[in-house]
């Protein structure tokens, strides 16, 4: 590996770990602009609030099982991608001859090639990780979810009630999380694949994927809608 390649893969964890301090965790409070995330949180929150005024919950327990099946799906999609990953380096003999041929591919060896093979394993590795605690969490959520007071009780104890929706919006908040921190990686895997044809398009694949996935935070129109739909409540 050259050092094109050790830089090309410090910008990649960079980027990685920038953008996902800004959208999820601490520096998302310090930007001005609110994420399409933060303000889903926030439409979580009023989703729970209104369960409370209902005693037929039928929609809530679909929408949780549609949560479950979605996380369920990309963490089936991960392990595939894994199993994927294993048959390239079992034909490795065969992607170094296509490889050494391609015009324009900076390929840089069968070690290069494995190590590369090795962190994309990772990177799905670690999808399927956050997929699979997401789905659990969702679990525990629709459990706290069932534990919600039925409209009588909530009147009668309002305080109760929504100490009880605070725990539901929380887990099902913190489960969010770990699932758009598995689609993340998923994504940024997409520029990973970069690297393949050389550590400049490794750079080149990761920033683009970088501006798509902040746009789609931050000036999309899917956060307009939800923004709007917030300032006019």
């Amino acid at each position: 590996m050259t050092t094109a390649d050790y830089i090309a893969l410090a910008l990649f964890a960079l980027l990685w770990a920038a953008y996902s301090w800004i959208t999820a965790g601490a520096g998302a409070r310090f930007f001005p602009r609110s994420s399409l995330n933060r303000a889903m949180a926030e439409r979580r929150k009023l989703w729970i609030y209104n369960s409370l005024r209902r005693d037929l919950k039928m929609i809530d327990t679909q929408i949780m099982a549609g949560l479950q099946n979605g996380t369920a799906f990309f963490a089936s999609t991960s392990i595939f991608a894994i199993g994927g990953c294993f048959a390239l380096l079992g034909a490795t003999d065969q992607v170094e001859a296509v490889f050494s041929s391609l015009p324009l591919v900076a390929y840089g060896g069968r070690t290069a090639f494995e190590i590369k093979v090795a962190g994309l394993t990772f990177l799905f590795g670690y999808a399927f990780f956050k997929f699979g605690w997401s789905y659990r969490l969702f679990n525990y959520c629709t459990i706290l979810f069932g534990a919600l007071p039925m409209m009588h009780d909530t009147n009668v104890d309002r305080a109760a009630a929504e100490r009880a929706a605070d725990q539901v919006v929380r887990m099902n908040t913190i489960a969010a999380k770990h699932f758009n921190a598995g689609l993340r990686a998923l994504f940024l895997s997409v520029g990973y694949l970069g690297w393949f044809a050389g550590p400049y398009m490794f750079m080149a694949m990761t920033l683009f994927v970088i501006f798509v996935l902040a746009r789609r935070q931050y000036f999309s129109e899917a956060r307009l809608a939800i923004m709007d739909e917030i300032r006019s409540n």
